[in-house]
Formats: structure tokens, sequence, C-alpha cells
């Protein structure tokens, strides 16, 4: 599956429920914003939805206060496009649901996807997401608004850790000057995406640089999150994103591991430098993503996940 049938199944339908994942990031929310935009202007009808609410620095997204999902979604009256999914079950409390609709696509640019929609998968790896959106808009000749260029560019820098990650390609590049083009007020992004954060997210990283764990002579860091940590710095699961850069950023850390205590279950994170692969680490226990970048979900108490994940990533490191 390619861009032209992405952009045929849209041509295709009217009604669409477009799927983030949990844990939204900038791409998936990025993505499926713009997506939405488009949409509406070409007459459709679009609703972006997913299983989290919206973390506060991607509310300034045009349609942020739209997004739905967080306490269930009516079935799907027509067809449902999965956004930057790794694979259904990203979708959470909200996966029944939506394979229930008669018509479903993917676009996604994640290695693992097991391309498991009913009309077909759009699976490509580049750097973003987002940069597939940009393309599809392209072709479908949608008129990119500043909307939904903030939005891309939001998708964009986000997945490529503001242009630095080893998913930075040329063509992400170019995506971005594109996006310039549009207008987009490019200092004020790179300042809410990048270098704010609030008391309590400062708080938590205070408590990442203190309580994380360095082992196998430095090459591994890992950092485990009780509830009870969050509740003591004021903060809440959004404010987690970003902190494994702090840990993977340490000079001698190749893997670096974020385990986060979640109603029931742990979200595990992880992150690598040079060498070490750890989607096929996440792949292992149900999750996915990329070579340097992946997660999974573990049912499991939090040190004994802490305990797994670290046997994991050592056995990997060697």
């Amino acid at each position: 599956m390619n861009l032209e049938a992405a952009a045929s199944f849209l041509q295709s339908h009217t009604h669409f429920y477009l799927a983030a994942h949990q844990s939204p990031d900038g791409d998936t929310l990025g993505s499926c914003l713009a997506l939405r935009e488009a949409l509406l202007a070409m007459g459709k009808d679009a609703t972006v939805v997913c299983p989290d609410p919206v973390p506060a620095y991607l509310g300034f997204l045009t349609g942020a206060d739209t997004v739905t999902g967080t306490d269930g979604i009516e079935p799907p009256k027509e067809a449902v496009v999965y956004v930057d999914c790794a694979d259904h079950r990203r979708t959470g409390h909200l996966q029944a649901t939506l394979e229930a609709a008669p018509y479903q696509f993917c676009i996604d640019h994640h290695g693992t996807n097991p391309r498991e929609s009913k009309d077909g998968d759009w699976v490509e790896e580049v750097s973003a997401t987002g940069e597939l959106i940009l393309r599809l808009l392209d072709a479908l000749h949608a008129p990119i608004t500043r909307g939904i260029a903030d939005a891309l560019y939001t998708a964009i820098a986000t997945d490529t850790g503001n242009f630095s990650y080893g998913n930075t390609s040329p063509e992400a590049f170019e995506a971005a000057a594109k996006l310039l083009g549009y207008g987009i007020n490019l200092p004020e992004l790179n300042r809410v995406l990048f270098r704010e954060m609030t008391l309590s997210k400062a708080k938590l990283v205070a408590y990442t640089l203190g309580h994380m764990e360095l082992s196998d002579d430095g090459r591994l860091n890992l950092l485990a999150i009780p509830t009870a940590a969050l509740t003591a710095c004021g903060a809440t699961k959004e404010d987690t994103e970003g902190l494994i850069d702090w840990l993977r950023d340490i000079d001698t850390v190749e893997a670096a591991c974020v385990l986060r205590e979640s109603d029931g279950c742990v979200r595990v994170s992880m992150r690598s430098k040079r060498y070490c692969d750890v989607a096929a680490i996440a792949k292992r226990f149900g999750g996915g993503g990329h070579v340097a970048a992946a997660g999974c979900t573990l049912y499991l108490p939090l040190d004994e996940a802490v305990r797994t994940m670290r046997e994991a990533l050592t056995e990997a490191l060697q």
C-alpha cells in the first residue's frame, strides 16, 4: 500500500474517525489534527479520537479542543484511519470499537507495524508520520493552512527530537522548510515544544536525575516512576514526556529505559544511541517502535518490571 491507496481511501469515504495512539505525542496528534482540518475543508466529516487526553503542551494545535475518546466513543459510522499507530492495540480501550468500523486504513512510520487494517496500511519508515500526511495532502491538492502547517511541523520536529535524532533525513528538513514557507512561527513553536516546562515538570526532572539507575559500566540507565512520585511532584503522566532524554544523554549510556506505573500495568519507553535494537526488545513483550525508540506495556508490579527490562536490555547490550 502507498500514497495513492491512502488518497483513494480518503476520497472514497465521507465520515471518519482519525485514531491517535495512547499516551499521545506530537506526531500522532499533529498528524491527526492536520488531516482532520484538510478533510473538513474537503466537505467530509472527521473526528480525532484518542484514548488519553491531549497533553497540555499540545493544546495550542488547531482542533485540539475537539479531540474525544477518553470516555469512549460511539461505533464508527463508516471509516477509521489509524494515524501513527504502530498497531491497533495502541488505541487502548477504543480498540474494539474502532475495529468494528466497516472500513479501516492505517498511515504509519513504525517498522514493527503488523499491517493489520482491513483496507490497507501505508507504512513507510520516514522520520515521522507527519511527513507522510504532508505528502498525502499535496496529492489531494488540499490547501495548507497555518493550522495544518503548525500541526505537521509539530509532528516532524517532535519525532526527530528537533531534528537531532538518527531518523532525521534530508526529506524531513525539506518538509520543515516547506512548512516554514506557509508562515509558521518557528521561534514560538520551538519554545513551546522544546524549551518551556511547568514547575511540576521541573520537579519531575529533578526526581529523574536523583533516582536514575546506571548499570553495565554506565551503558544502561533505567528510571522507575511509581504513581506516588508523580503525585509528590504534582505532575501528570504527560509530564513524563522527554524524561528519557535526560537518561540517554549521559555520555556513557547506550540504552535508556523509563518505566511508569499506570493503573495496574507499567508503561515502558526505551531509547538507544548507536547499536542496541530496542524495537526487538519491545516486540518480545508485545510492543513495537523503531530500532532506537520503542515501547511496550508490562502487566507486572513495578519492581518486577524493572528487573525484567534490566535483564532484557543488559542481554541486548552484550
